[in-house]
């Protein structure tokens, strides 16, 4: 009977809803720290976190509160007022990023939008030209709004959509000559993720991003870091780039900005704060409305009285040693890559069964490609958890094999 339920919800979506994510056959019901139930009560290990979202796990209860006081505030004013949350957010987010100042999104991809948009009015005002080009990154993702999509590494999510509305070149991640080469007196922007998700988990060499740095400075062009999946301590920094001490002129930033409300922002410098975006060029109805940054307040909150970043440094080399054994355990498994709470392991096979056989046995694990396992678990995760990960996929694993 639970079955008929579930089914019958999902056969209502399907017809509801517009077809553009191939869904597990899961309706998810609720949280509790590191797991999830759904509708039927099964409980299920969450290693997907929401693709990096939840970083404090489920119904962390003062959090929650927060929110809840929020509410029966205010929720919304436009901004044509300010509102104490996103001032107080605004101040707290330039604290812990390093950067000078704050546009706040509803999207880690709207971030990216105005990220270009500050890039090319940048541009423009130095030199009075329209056509400008981006460098980006091969297997890079930014997001799927069409701006974002344009600097999206992976031909496939562009090609049915025709002319991408800004010029990008893509060069290769960790190969500096393959910037340089593509660089020409349009070039406004080079935008990067110092660690590639969607890409292959693939972090950024500390060499190639302060080449990166020395090269834009020299060119007198915009350094873009892309943090929306890598920032917020995930790596064992509060933002990636801080672990070399490389800053960009600006930055994105997302996903568990807001651990679950939907918000995001990009930052810059006060260099590029003052020659680029003015009044009347970007906005947004929602972006930085009290509610959403409410929440940035109250996961700021949690991340001091957590102290969820050096967590991560002491918590993520137990994931690191125990993807390692797995690795060395199963030989169709070729790679183990990443860093912190951003791991993933290469298979010479789709990883699709593996995922699907590992949701069956109760663990929520999420691809990067076709034969990549991503692990991006909340930054609260214990070693408990993982060694429950590690027993689940590996199960998962041997049986593939043996069919």
């Amino acid at each position: 009977m639970e079955d008929n339920k579930m089914k019958a919800m999902i056969d209502q979506a399907e017809q509801d809803l517009l077809h553009t994510y191939n869904r597990y056959q899961i309706v998810l019901d609720r949280g509790d720290g590191m797991y999830l139930y759904d509708i039927n009560g099964k409980k299920y290990l969450d290693f997907m976190s929401g693709i990096a979202v939840f970083a404090l796990g489920y119904g962390n209860k003062a959090y929650n509160d927060a929110l809840k006081a929020q509410i029966d505030k205010i929720l919304h004013t436009s901004n044509y007022f300010y509102n104490e949350p996103a001032i107080t957010a605004a101040a707290r987010l330039k604290k812990v990023s390093g950067m000078d100042r704050v546009f706040f999104t509803n999207s880690g991809a709207e971030a990216v939008e105005g990220a270009l948009k500050s890039a090319m009015k940048h541009a423009f005002l130095k030199d009075g030209g329209r056509s400008h080009q981006v460098i980006a990154m091969e297997n890079s993702f930014h997001g799927r709004t069409y701006g974002a999509l344009s600097v999206t590494g992976n031909p496939h999510y562009r090609e049915a959509f025709g002319q991408m509305p800004c010029d990008v070149q893509f060069a290769r991640l960790n190969d500096l000559d393959s910037v340089k080469a593509l660089y020409n007196d349009k070039t406004c922007a080079v935008i990067v993720e110092p660690v590639q998700g969607e890409g292959g988990l693939l972090p950024a060499s500390e060499d190639f991003l302060k080449g990166l740095r020395a090269f834009c400075d020299e060119k007198g062009i915009l350094l873009i870091f892309d943090e929306i999946q890598c920032g917020m301590g995930r790596t064992g920094s509060m933002f990636a780039w801080h672990r070399f001490g490389i800053r960009p002129d600006i930055m994105t930033c997302a996903k568990a900005l807001g651990c679950g409300v939907p918000v995001g922002a990009f930052l810059m410098t006060e260099e590029v704060g003052q020659s680029s975006l003015v009044a009347g060029d970007h906005g947004t109805t929602y972006g930085g409305n009290p509610f959403a940054c409410a929440a940035i307040n109250a996961v700021l909150d949690q991340y001091e009285a957590l102290d969820l970043v050096h967590h991560v440094t002491e918590t993520a080399p137990y994931l690191t040693q125990t993807l390692d054994r797995l690795a060395s355990q199963y030989s169709c498994i070729t790679e183990h890559r990443g860093v912190g709470f951003m791991q993933g392991l290469v298979f010479d096979r789709p990883v699709g069964p593996i995922i699907r056989d590992a949701m069956d046995k109760g663990l929520i694990l999420i691809n990067a490609g076709a034969n990549i396992i991503r692990f991006v678990p909340a930054l609260v995760t214990e070693k408990e958890h993982i060694d429950e990960m590690a027993e689940i996929l590996g199960a998962a694993i041997a049986g593939n094999l043996a069919e």
